[in-house]
């Protein structure tokens, strides 16, 4: 049962990896090709807009506002958030409440062992957690998706919660300590190391301590240095394996991982391109 801890997931990890890089690829694909072919149709969508009488306290026009305003990376991770605060619902419901703890906590021990890789990283069970999580991933949000654009950043965020549950595994298997974790503070680790690695100079500060200002890259070493005290000690209070392995893949990928796997996607997305061009072509499109 120990091997089969460690084996399954890890051959998941591999799996849903390769699936995430893959169709993130394609995703790219698919949509620079939509945003060749709407572009009229917005520039004709704009005009009329501007033609029609404007109604005011229009709460639609609000909202277009607001979403508009946003960053390309604010609005990546709005999906995101609206995907933890979901399953935090979720969690207050009694009725569910054993699906939750066998599908979206992450334990070795437990029957289901891939899926909660990924489920764990959007499950929390206390509010203060969630909002913790989400205000961090909300603040990188715009430097991470500007560094890897937004197809690329799923792909990683989504490869990050997989992989740092992972080790997380390995060291509760370890230490013999199966304790059910959950929430995405592996895979925005993974977003904190990376920028933190590409722009190790950015100026940082703390929400409640706004005067007290540091670099990225020593904020990155402080909390690498933290993580690895926690797990070294056996402290309890966070996942620090699953913390330090989004931090380690973060590092990695930027520096060695991005050259690796997403620079060499264009086989894929050739065999795509004819497989679209020939399908096109039966249908007579």
């Amino acid at each position: 049962p120990q091997d089969g801890a460690v084996v399954e997931p890890l051959s998941g990890v591999a799996q849903f990896t390769g699936s995430a890089f893959g169709s993130a690829a394609i995703w790219q694909y698919e949509s620079l090709k939509s945003r060749v072919q709407t572009y009229f149709e917005e520039a004709r969508a704009d005009w009329m807009d501007k033609m029609r009488p404007q109604k005011r306290g229009d709460f639609r026009k609000q909202v277009n506002s607001w979403w508009n305003s946003l960053t390309e990376g604010q609005r990546t991770v709005t999906g995101i958030i609206a995907a933890n605060a979901f399953v935090f619902c979720l969690w207050r419901l009694p009725g569910m409440r054993r699906i939750m703890f066998t599908y979206f906590t992450s334990n070795p021990s437990s029957k289901a062992l891939c899926s909660p890789m990924l489920l764990s990283t959007f499950s929390h069970f206390s509010l203060f957690h969630m909002a913790a999580n989400m205000y961090v991933l909300w603040s990188f949000s715009s430097s991470i998706v500007s560094l890897l654009g937004c197809e690329q950043f799923i792909a990683v965020y989504l490869s990050a919660g997989v992989i740092s549950t992972f080790v997380s595994y390995v060291a509760k298997m370890a230490t013999g300590r199966f304790e059910p974790s959950l929430g995405a503070s592996g895979a925005i680790m993974t977003v904190l190391a990376a920028v933190c690695t590409k722009m190790p100079e950015a100026k940082l500060a703390i929400i409640l301590l706004p005067m007290f200002t540091f670099t990225a890259g020593s904020a990155l070493k402080a909390i690498i240095a933290f993580d690895t005290a926690g797990l070294a000690l056996g402290w309890r209070l966070f996942d620090h394996a699953a913390h330090l392995g989004g931090a380690l893949f973060g590092m990695w990928y930027v520096t060695y991982g991005h050259e690796l796997i997403w620079k060499n996607r264009e086989p894929l997305v050739k065999a795509w391109h004819e497989l679209r061009t020939k399908n096109a072509g039966k249908g007579g499109g």
